[in-house]
């Protein structure tokens, strides 16, 4: 494997930014840990390695029925032609809002615990960005001022709901149509028309032009340094999808900058390549935290093409839009590859069976995690569609792959349209318990220290940080009857004992609602915002 920034050593980091605020009653249980956790909190900067703390939690046997504790379950929000949100044009900030917090209390209610936010669907942007026009996605004209900043609003509210948020951006599709008149006069598109063609009624920049892949990993990077993302995310569009009998118009960049390539189907794979490996470094660089994932088609080769490749024969993105997913991965550039393998088990061309341990293996024995993209969007559709147990069964196929670790559902609005009767079957199925996000152990971080918890007279769990740090959130377990050592160590590790998860406020503290509870113990592990999770609180006895 060759040498990579993604593969090397890296400093621990913790928080970047301050934990957004939730409302914690502040009891004496608080008053040691406070100042502390205030220092940690308001540092606002990478913290320095820690020293792991002893966890005899591996020796712990699980129960093999029990669900994985660890998983990605997250949703694509698509922006770009108002799929998802907002839903149409020109919608006040305030109906913005609520739309998109009714998505997101969606995506809690089904078990999911991140999202995939799209803030950059048609090279403009859901932020107030420096160098690309508000999207015409949020008012129906280019560079309308929303009147709010969508991106903190969406970040911040993910946050809330302990949702990690990923940023979802296409890199190189500048319009719908292809007519440059219509963009903003001010567009960088207008601005360097040498950067700019149009392609089967679209307008895209030319990825062979320096300049313009430049660009554009600066335009997505001014996001990444100015809002607290968890994740970085690109979907299956570099070079266009082919039409029959329509060229890609960039033979003059190819002479231009096509140096010492004498093929031009390598020098179109060479820059993507050379765009991602680049937007990797750009990330590292910024905030080492951070995660950088890429959604490619589901097919990378056959195998009647290509060794390597995959028992399927469809169309193969390697060649069609020039896009080397597989080396992405084997070079170390992802922290994270979720293939669209959007077929059903059993489809001759390409068998969701047969593709899934195909993408395990190429990402086996490398830090690269595999996340699944599912087709929520297909459920109702003719044939194996019909079925709305499909995606659950997906999912049953998945449990004998240890190597995925997660689920993407396109989309967000199909998982309460056509596939609200599968979504009820795959929540009941695999979802019944929350899951924590699993932990990449090459983006730093460390477990924090043990949280305080105490209950209320109300029945409300008030915690707080240990001794000398502010974590990113807590999971609270809960167990019938008196506490029980073995609980505390192994019996957290099975989800079913899991209630859920809660934000840490800016100082670190936190309260759990446990009113319903009777002749319960509680434990309380706290988890920095990569997800390595602490050892278990003492008890807490209610009553």
């Amino acid at each position: 494997m060759a040498y990579s920034h993604r593969n090397r050593p890296r400093a621990r980091t913790g928080p970047s930014t301050v934990p957004i605020p939730h409302p914690a009653a502040r009891g004496t249980l608080f008053a040691g840990a406070l100042a502390t956790a205030l220092t940690a909190a308001l540092l606002y900067a990478p913290q320095a390695a820690a020293t792991p703390v002893t966890d005899e939690r591996n020796t712990c046997e699980t129960d093999p029925e029990a669900p994985p504790k660890r998983q990605m379950r997250a949703e694509w929000i698509a922006g770009v032609e108002n799929i998802d949100w907002p839903s149409e044009q020109g919608l006040s900030a305030q109906e913005q809002q609520s739309e998109l917090a009714e998505l997101y209390d969606g995506a809690v209610d089904n078990g999911l615990n991140a999202v995939f936010v799209q803030i950059r669907p048609t090279a403009d942007a859901f932020w107030p960005s420096p160098h690309e026009p508000w999207s015409e996605w949020l008012t129906g004209e280019q560079g309308g001022d929303p009147g709010y900043d969508p991106l903190e609003y969406a970040v911040e509210e993910a946050h809330a709901r302990n949702l990690e948020f990923h940023a979802w951006y296409n890199p190189y599709r500048i319009a719908m149509h292809d007519d440059p008149s219509r963009l903003v006069e001010a567009h960088p598109a207008r601005q360097n028309p040498d950067w700019v063609f149009d392609y089967d009624g679209k307008l895209y920049y030319d990825p062979g032009i320096p300049e313009a892949r430049e660009f554009v990993i600066e335009a997505m990077m001014h996001s990444v340094e100015n809002y607290d993302l968890d994740g970085v995310h690109f979907d299956d569009y570099f070079y266009p999808y082919p039409v029959e009998g329509v060229e890609l118009p960039d033979a003059d960049t190819f002479a231009e900058h096509g140096g010492e390539f004498d093929d031009i189907e390598d020098w179109r794979r060479d820059n993507v390549d050379t765009m991602v490996r680049e937007m990797s470094e750009a990330v590292d660089a910024a905030k080492p935290h951070v995660k950088f994932g890429i959604s490619p088609f589901g097919i990378w080769r056959n195998s009647s093409t290509d060794p390597e490749g995959s028992d399927t024969s469809g169309f193969e993105s390697y060649d069609g839009q020039y896009a080397d997913s597989r080396t992405w991965v084997t070079e170390g550039w992802l922290d994270y590859i979720n293939p669209q393998i959007y077929w059903e088990i059993g489809l001759p061309v390409a068998d969701y069976a047969v593709l899934v341990p195909w993408w395990e293996e190429v990402a086996a024995g490398t830090d690269t995690h595999l996340y699944i993209g599912q087709a929520a969007y297909k459920v109702g559709n003719a044939g194996a569609w019909e079925d709305p147990n499909e995606l659950s069964s997906h999912l049953d196929f998945n449990r004998d792959h240890p190597g995925v670790h997660g689920d993407v559902y396109f989309s967000a609005t199909s998982l309460r349209t056509n596939a609200e009767e599968a979504t009820e079957i795959l929540v009941a199925d695999h979802y019944s318990s929350p899951a924590l996000i699993p932990v990449k152990d090459d983006l730093g971080g460390a477990a924090p220290e043990a949280p305080e918890a105490d209950v209320s007279g109300d029945g409300t769990l008030e915690i707080a940080p240990g001794a000398d740090e502010a974590p990113a959130y807590y999971a609270v377990y809960a167990f019938d009857g008196e506490p029980d050592p073995d609980e505390a160590r192994c019996g957290i590790e099975d989800p079913r004992t899991m209630l859920g998860t809660v934000r840490a406020d800016e100082y670190g503290a936190a309260t759990f609602d446990v009113s319903e509870g009777s002749d319960t113990t509680y434990y309380v592990t706290a988890l920095d915002r990569l997800h390595h999770e602490s050892p278990a609180s003492a008890p807490v006895r209610l009553p």
